[in-house]
């Protein structure tokens, strides 16, 4: 078997690889179901669009029903804990409520996982560096940096492994920084997950990569497939699919997938 890769929306991914299927990021809300930027509690952040910042999200409903994209999926991977990755209750502090509890997720770290855990969810996995395994798959936590002024949260990149299968790495959210450039060249992966969208909020800048920060990528990696994501669902991106199509035409870059909402890659 292949491994394939689902845009399901966002950076929602449904990945098969090796012998096992992930969802990767599982938001699944409605559309415009979680409100806007300025309606988290607190308000910490900030669009630098002050129009952006009265637009709802998420921008686009799910390509399919909730049911088949929870179909078959072996255990869900959350690269870090804000309410573009997974279906957030602010008022309890819970999380992930669509998901099946009694599924395997893995988590960056401590305090995601007890998040997960006061959520209700009974079979939080931590990623580590030195990798986890589960079925025939090995995973690695990468380190990624979300946020070119100071980082939003702590967030994570996943490596994927498994005999007989292409590499995968999922950067995640993440800008262009020597954390990414590490990962590349440790592992060579053959498939490498962007997203994208370049995504911005005050005080923080931009959130994930850019056509430049992909360019970057490709010219540490040449050999490897690029998979662009997140897009097109947060009013704080600044960079749109068809916009990025455009840029990377300019830089000379014409090998990679960007797939729409409910497409399937195959590698």
């Amino acid at each position: 078997d292949h491994m394939k890769i689902e845009q399901i929306r966002n950076a929602t991914n449904k990945i098969q690889f090796g012998d096992k299927t992930f969802l990767l990021d599982p938001w699944l809300a409605p559309q415009y179901g979680i409100g806007t930027v300025a309606t988290i509690p607190g308000h910490p952040f900030t669009v630098p669009d002050p129009v952006k910042e009265q637009i709802p999200m998420p921008l686009f409903g799910l390509p399919e029903s909730e049911e088949s994209i929870l179909a078959g999926v072996d255990a869900y991977i959350l690269t870090h804990i804000h309410p573009d990755h997974i279906d957030m209750d602010m008022a309890q502090g819970t999380i992930g409520a669509p998901l099946d509890h009694s599924l395997p997720i893995f988590t960056q770290d401590e305090a995601d996982a007890a998040v997960l855990r006061k959520s209700g969810f009974t079979d939080v996995r931590l990623l580590t560096a030195e990798g986890v395994s589960f079925g025939n798959v090995t995973l690695h936590r990468a380190p990624a940096r979300h946020g070119l002024v100071k980082a939003s949260c702590e967030a994570c990149g996943v490596v994927f492994e498994a005999a007989g299968e292409k590499k995968l790495y999922v950067t995640g959210d993440t800008v262009w920084y020597q954390g990414v450039q590490d990962t590349l060249l440790q592992y060579k992966p053959d498939v490498v997950t962007l997203n994208a969208c370049a995504a911005e909020l005050v005080g923080f800048g931009r959130l994930i990569m850019d056509d430049e920060d992909v360019d970057c990528v490709h010219q540490t990696l040449p050999e490897a497939k690029l998979f662009l994501t997140h897009f097109d669902n947060v009013p704080h991106a600044s960079i749109t699919r068809m916009e990025m199509r455009g840029r990377l035409q300019k830089r000379g870059i014409t090998d990679y997938d960007m797939p729409e909402d409910g497409e399937t890659v195959e590698y």
